[in-house]
């Protein structure tokens, strides 16, 4: 099983090469491709080669290289502050990888990186910006495929861009004070009007509309975002709520909501847990509105993290209203809510043609009462039931059920720790659901699934209920003589 944080073996850097000598031992195709990369650098390249290839030699005209066409000796190493052993020739491979190291200067042999003191990356170029990536040699062309993913996201106008930025670094540092206000200069340059201009071609343009942002004496004004995390597992995030997290001095967020998302924030964003976890409420809902409000009014750009959807069992309805009266700007951003993890999971269909055609959420907490929910009504007529927060009442709800008229037999999927990788699932019908109430090990979140679609799932990867079924009744038999 991998590691929850594995470590690097190669740790990535930026050396600063303009001007200074990169020399290159190789006369082949190897040699040419390392050419090709350290020339996108204002390095000095000085390629040593006594019989290059036309295609290397038509290289190192074109751009001006230094080339020495000799033999290799170590003095050609003499000065550079990186050496590649690229002949294809082992046997001088390892002895330019020897040499560089006896100078002290970092080495790296081409495809063989047993000896490599450092590992080139594949590069995305928008100077000044660039984007390295590399896998420790164990996987140039995974790194080749990402490269094209990440150039195809980039605007090819973000070199400019950041040159533009660079200009402005002095004045932003003197003018505006460090923190807040800075940061949400940077934040309107590179999402605002500059880029917008930048993007158009118009770099006076851009250079005005920079000025103009970096003179405005407008107040910076908060925001909150209600932010859904989904059910757990990272990569079901939305692309907004990540970009909202990176954007993010204050990042709030609920007990329920994996360190993992809440390490998605910028690093030296605020984190500020706010519990609501059954039994363990660090923060009452009046509290939680309170510091929201604060936030907004201090100026602060806050994501408020709630686990699965913000307006499903999430509490936002209060946490908007109390935002709406004090007049603090907010938005929601929707996420997985537990749910339709729960029924992908199961590969189980919320809704199927000619079986259920409704579904309906709810947290079961409602059936307390002497009177059926309307919710129980359109189990009994066909409607599909998501269960949150399902354990503890299971048996109630099961029970209130059968005796409003749901047969016994409906079908019953149940679901800890949705979309997670130690999810555990399980299947059964309505006369099973009791045996939950009594499974302690059950820690995670619980969703359960109840209705005729869900006969349709894969119960594949799923354990049966009922082998715990006689446990909840021995349960309940031992609550009654006590």
């Amino acid at each position: 099983m991998p590691q929850a944080n594995p470590k690097l073996n190669a740790f990535p850097v930026f050396m600063r090469v303009e001007g200074e000598a990169v020399a290159i031992v190789g006369g082949g195709e190897q040699a040419l491709a390392k050419a090709r990369l350290i020339g996108q650098s204002n390095a000095v390249l000085r390629i040593i080669a006594d019989a290059p290839d036309a295609e290397l030699l038509s290289f190192i005209t074109a751009t001006g290289a230094v080339h020495i066409a000799a033999a290799y000796d170590i003095a050609h190493l003499e000065g550079a502050v990186m050496v590649f052993a690229a002949s294809g020739d082992e046997a001088l491979d390892r002895r330019v990888v020897e040499d560089a190291r006896r100078l002290g200067i970092p080495v790296n042999a081409v495809d063989r990186p047993e000896l490599c003191d450092f590992f080139t990356p594949a590069l995305v170029n928008r100077a000044p910006v660039a984007i390295a990536i590399g896998t420790e040699g164990a996987g140039p062309v995974l790194a080749q495929m990402l490269r094209g993913r990440i150039d195809r996201m980039l605007s090819p106008s973000l070199g400019p861009l950041a040159a533009l930025a660079a200009s402005f670094r002095g004045a932003a540092e003197k003018l505006l004070p460090k923190g807040n206000a800075r940061r949400r200069f940077w934040s309107d340059f590179f999402g605002g009007a500059p880029a917008h201009a930048v993007d158009a071609g118009e770099l006076a343009k851009a250079h005005d509309a920079a000025v103009d942002l970096l003179l405005s004496n407008a107040p910076t004004s908060g925001h909150i975002a209600l932010v859904g995390a989904g059910p757990g597992v990272e990569d079901l995030l939305t692309l907004r709520a990540h970009r909202l997290l990176l954007e993010a001095d204050v990042i709030v967020h609920d007990a329920l909501v994996p360190e993992a998302i809440v390490a998605m924030g910028r690093r030296d964003a605020e984190r500020l847990p706010v519990g609501k976890r059954k039994g363990c409420h660090t923060k009452s809902q009046a509290e939680i509105n309170a510091l929201l409000i604060e936030l907004g009014r201090d100026g602060k750009r806050v994501v408020r993290l709630k686990s699965g959807d913000p307006l499903v069992f999430g509490r936002a309805g209060e946490e908007m209203a109390a935002l709406r009266d004090a007049g603090i700007a907010y938005e929601v951003v929707p996420g997985v809510t537990a749910a339709f993890a729960a029924a992908a999971d199961f590969e189980l269909p919320l809704t199927l043609r000619g079986v259920s055609s409704s579904m309906v959420f709810t947290t079961g907490h409602d059936l307390k009462g002497n009177s059926l929910p309307d919710w129980a009504k359109l189990a009994i007529s066909g409607a599909t039931v998501a269960v949150y927060m399902g354990r503890s009442v299971a048996a109630e709800v099961a029970g209130r059920l059968i005796e409003a008229g749901l047969s016994p037999d409906t079908a019953v999927a149940v679901v800890e720790n949705a979309s997670l990788a130690n999810r555990r699932r399980f299947h059964g019908t309505l006369a099973d659901l009791p045996s939950l109430e009594a499974r302690a090990d059950l820690s995670g979140p619980v969703m359960t699934i109840i209705g005729d679609a869900v006969a349709g799932a894969n119960f594949e990867r799923s354990e049966p209920l009922a082998a715990h079924r006689h446990e909840g009744a021995a349960a309940a038999a031992e609550g009654v003589e006590q």
